[in-house]
């Protein structure tokens, strides 16, 4: 690498320079809900993104909103980078947030369900059915429903019920002389949101409607209604002799973001801080109540003192709340409303020739690893390839150790039986689980358990960081000597996710990529201490100094030979020493191209600090995931990839690993074919503007339609990833 200046000094950062995080956020999810009216994409698929778009804001509401409603209710007025005190920036969401949830409203009801009524999926409410369904409906609440329910009345005698996070409820108004009663009826999480409309069943079907038996799959029209909707029809078998005025239906979120008092002494056993930590979480404050506009003042009122919220806490929805649960007719059986399958293709990328063996088998990894590198990009080629290298690593009587990461694992994870069978088989087996993984903190308890019950050495992380890097080493006894073998990748070790995620992952034998992997295993699981690494770019001790240094010896080469140019791949942007670089190397004329599904907090296009700064998102049938840096160092060309994405929180309080990619062939791939075919999307990509928003990005006149990740698969599976690139 070009070496970077000393005098090269950064821009400085005005808060007209800076987006703000949280509204930045609400941009990408508002891109996210553009997918719900694309008329090209397939009815199901455009109501998995309208269920995805409400998934994510509950989410955000209940950590990033969190975080600023507690710095409000502290008190807290200073002022953020950006410009914004902690109160402008909740009035500010408040006020977006309210927008998008309208228009998610509007998009569900108006669009997306009469197109699919039209293909024989219909969502009826429930007094909109005819009087022979509102009857066997009826019967299905008296035999499935009303058993599980339970009426929760308020007065003098009954306090106001703990509502639970995430919850769909009810609030019934009961008439009593001339005042009203209120009382609360909890929606069952765990039966069906879409109560299948009764209809006439093959003889010796099964009477139940919610377990969705076998046959009702299909092609066949399907008629749900929703599950709230019969239960007020019901409230009077509730509330026998109660004289029922109304019921309103209301979703609640709470703060979530609970993390372990890691700096209390007593605290020695982290599964059981963890689970105490857990145990707080449905009792956080109160962060967003979902209500009808039918929900009268008064009784909405009543609520929020009942919750201790305020009415900045509200969000009015015209129509059903909580769409998240539009995932249930994603799982209908009409592959005419879905994306084709994805094929993967088996074949990884490397440097040579894969060469196989002449009994047919697969190729000895091991021998292949010796010499060359090898390549994986997600979900386009096999997660088995992962799966294929741990199994030969746990079955072969050479390999005497392995050591790994795993952050998410996502349940029947095929790589637990691979570490269980090696140590069974006595080979030394290390993995290092992360239990503070957002909302997979049991899971991964779970797994750690299972782990450690069968022999395998588990160890969780460093106190105050999160171990996010993902990390697989293998030591392997050779004719001459021990030999490393690692694998590194953008993605968590997670077969599920491996299948819609897109990622990158590298196996290589290098020895000064091992050797920097070996010893970082040794910090993560031991008192090893380690401040510099000679390959490997580690956060928290020097990998934002190192990215910064490599701007700025972009620049340096830039002043020297010219054509300067970075393209950067990641999913959120919030850096501020990060963004102060990009500015600097802008000014200087570097080209930079950055490549952002999420969180961008740069601004680009101002004039004289950022017109050579281009912004673009993809968000289509993949979530973008891969974290890939290219630099053209003055003609000789640098490639980076890893786990990290360029926030506060990566560089200073995660564990985080971005490795090189030294050989020519796998570089000028990623550089030629995997950026270039982003930098060329005009399907799934919107370019930032330099106010904020987000603009469609379209075909130059006379140029077809690019879809990158339509691309990729017709790329990898013509099985030639490394010819010249040729539009699709």
């Amino acid at each position: 690498m070009v070496s970077a200046s000393r005098t090269t000094q950064l821009t400085e950062l005005s808060s007209e320079l800076y987006i703000n995080r949280e509204l930045s956020w609400l941009e990408f999810n508002r891109r996210v809900l553009k997918e719900v009216t694309r008329e090209e994409t397939p009815l199901l698929e455009r109501a998995k993104f309208a269920a995805i778009f409400a998934a994510n804001l509950d989410e955000f509401f209940m950590i990033r909103v969190a975080g600023v409603k507690r710095k409000v209710v502290s008190g807290i007025t200073d002022v953020a980078v950006d410009g914004r005190t902690p109160a402008q920036q909740l009035a500010a969401i408040h006020r977006v947030t309210q927008e998008l949830l309208a228009e998610h409203s509007r998009t569900v009801n108006d669009d997306v369900l009469p197109a699919l009524a039209r293909q024989g999926i219909e969502i009826v409410p429930y007094d909109k059915l005819r009087a022979k369904e509102q009857a066997a409906l009826d019967k299905v609440f008296q035999r499935e429903i009303f058993p599980v329910l339970t009426p929760q009345a308020v007065d003098r005698g009954r306090r106001f019920p703990h509502i639970s996070n995430d919850s769909l409820n009810l609030i019934v108004v009961l008439r009593s002389g001339a005042s009203s009663r209120f009382a609360r009826v909890k929606i069952p999480a765990l039966m069906p949101r879409l109560i299948p409309v009764p209809a006439s069943r093959p003889e010796g079907s099964s009477g139940t409607v919610l377990a969705n038996p076998p046959h009702w799959a299909g092609t066949e029209s399907r008629r749900f209604t929703w599950i709230e909707q019969v239960v007020a029809a019901n409230l009077d078998q509730l509330f026998p002799g109660g004289k029922i005025v109304a019921a309103y239906p209301f979703h609640l979120l709470r703060d979530s973001d609970v993390e372990p008092d890691e700096d209390d002494d007593d605290n020695e056993n982290i599964l059981e801080m963890m689970r105490e930590t857990l145990s707080q979480r449905p009792f956080g404050t109160v962060v967003r109540v979902d209500v009808s506009p039918r929900m009268p003042d008064a009784v909405q009122s009543w609520l929020l003192e009942q919750l201790h919220a305020t009415r900045q806490d509200v969000y009015v929805i015209d129509g059903p709340l909580e769409l998240e649960d539009l995932f249930e007719l994603v799982r209908l059986n009409r592959p005419d409303l879905k994306d084709p399958p994805l094929l993967q293709s088996p074949m990884f990328l490397s440097d040579a020739p894969v060469p196989r063996r002449e009994d047919g088998d697969d190729v000895d990894i091991f021998a292949f690893l010796r010499n060359n590198d090898v390549l994986m990009h997600l979900p386009y080629q096999s997660f088995n390839a992962v799966v294929d290298f741990i199994e030969a690593a746990a079955s072969d009587p050479d390999v005497v150790a392995i050591k790994q990461t795993l952050y998410r694992i996502g349940r029947n994870s095929p790589l637990v039986p691979a570490l269980i069978s090696a140590r069974d088989d006595d080979t030394q087996v290390a993995v290092l689980v992360e239990l503070k993984a957002r909302f997979d903190e049991e899971n991964n308890i779970t797994w750690a358990q299972t782990l450690e019950k069968s022999g395998v050495h588990v160890a969780y992380g460093l106190p105050g960081l999160k171990a996010h890097c993902k990390l697989t080493l293998v030591v392997r006894r050779e004719d001459d000597g021990l030999k490393r073998y690692v694998h590194i990748s953008t993605g968590n070790y997670n077969a599920n996710t491996a299948r819609i995620y897109e990622d990158v992952g590298l196996l290589t034998s290098r020895e000064d990529i091992a050797s920097d992997v070996s010893q970082l295993f040794n910090v993560l699981t031991g008192y090893a201490q380690k401040e510099t690494y000679d390959t490997l770019w580690v956060a928290p001790t020097d990998m934002r100094s190192k990215f910064i240094s490599a701007i700025l010896a972009e620049v340096d080469a830039h002043r020297h030979g010219g054509d300067g140019h970075m393209v950067l791949k990641m999913n959120s942007l919030v850096d501020r020493e990060v963004i102060r670089a990009l500015y600097t190397a802008s000014q200087a004329g570097v080209r930079i191209d950055l490549i952002i599904r999420g969180v961008c907090c740069l601004r680009p296009g101002v004039k004289g600090v950022s017109d050579t700064i281009r912004v673009v998102s993809l968000v289509g049938r993949f979530l973008e995931h891969s974290r890939l840096f290219y630099f053209r160092n003055g003609g000789k060309p640098l490639m980076y990839f890893g786990s990290a994405d360029l926030m506060e929180r990566n560089f200073d309080s995660r564990v985080e690993v971005i490795a090189p990619v030294k050989s020519p062939e796998l570089l000028g791939h990623l550089r030629d074919k995997v950026l270039d075919a982003y930098l060329r999307d005009t399907v799934n990509a919107r370019e930032l503007r330099e106010d904020g928003s987000y603009h469609a990005v379209t075909p130059a006149k006379g140029e077809r339609p690019f879809d990158a990740q339509r691309w990729f698969i017709d790329l990898y599976r013509s099985g030639s990833p490394f010819g010249p690139a040729t539009d699709s």
